[in-house]
C-alpha cells in the first residue's frame, strides 16, 4: 500500500532511472550517511556527488526496480541495475537489496548490498574471477572508487 515514504523510495528510484542525480540527491538528507561494498561509507555531499559521477559515466544504463516496501520509517527495494563498467568497457549485472531509513520525509540512510565476488568477476574480468573474493582486491576496488570520487570532486569544485 503505497504511503509517503514508499512515495519517496519510488521517486529517489524515477530519478535513477531517468539519470538524475539531482533528482536523486533531493531525496536526501543533507547528513545522509550511504554505504555498499564498493564505496563504503559516504557521509553527506559525497553521497550525491557519487551519484552525479556515476550517472554522467552511465551510457546505457538500465534498472529495473520492485518490492519497494515501508514499515515505519524504514524502506526496503530491490533493484537490477545493467550498465557498462567505464574502467574495464566490461557489461555488469547487478542485483542490489536496499535498506532506507527515513527521517523528516527525507533518506538520512541508504545502505546497499550486493555481492561484491560477483561484481568484481563481471567488471573486471580475469583479475575478478582470480581476487575478487580476497580482502586485498575488496579494499583496492574501495581504494579506487574513492579516490575516483575524490577526484571527481575536486574537478567538480565541491
Amino acid at each position: 500500500m503505497p504511503n509517503q515514504n514508499t512515495d519517496l523510495i519510488a521517486r529517489f528510484y524515477e530519478a535513477f532511472q531517468s539519470k538524475d542525480a539531482e533528482g536523486m540527491a533531493a531525496c536526501y538528507s543533507s547528513d545522509i550517511r550511504f554505504e555498499d561494498p564498493v564505496f563504503g561509507a559516504l557521509h553527506g555531499r559525497e553521497a550525491g556527488d557519487m551519484w552525479r559521477m556515476l550517472l554522467a559515466r552511465a551510457e546505457d544504463l538500465t534498472l529495473a526496480v520492485e518490492d519497494i516496501k515501508s514499515l515505519g520509517q524504514t524502506a526496503s527495494a530491490h533493484a537490477v541495475a545493467r550498465y557498462t563498467y567505464s574502467a574495464t568497457g566490461r557489461f555488469v549485472v547487478n542485483d542490489i537489496q536496499t535498506r532506507f531509513a527515513i527521517r523528516d520525509g527525507l533518506i538520512a540512510e541508504q545502505t546497499d548490498t550486493f555481492d561484491l565476488y560477483r561484481w568484481s568477476r563481471q567488471a573486471l574480468g580475469a583479475s575478478g574471477w582470480l581476487l575478487g573474493w580476497t580482502p586485498q582486491m575488496k579494499n583496492a576496488i574501495r581504494t579506487k572508487a574513492k579516490r575516483a570520487l575524490k577526484e571527481y570532486q575536486k574537478k567538480k569544485g565541491a
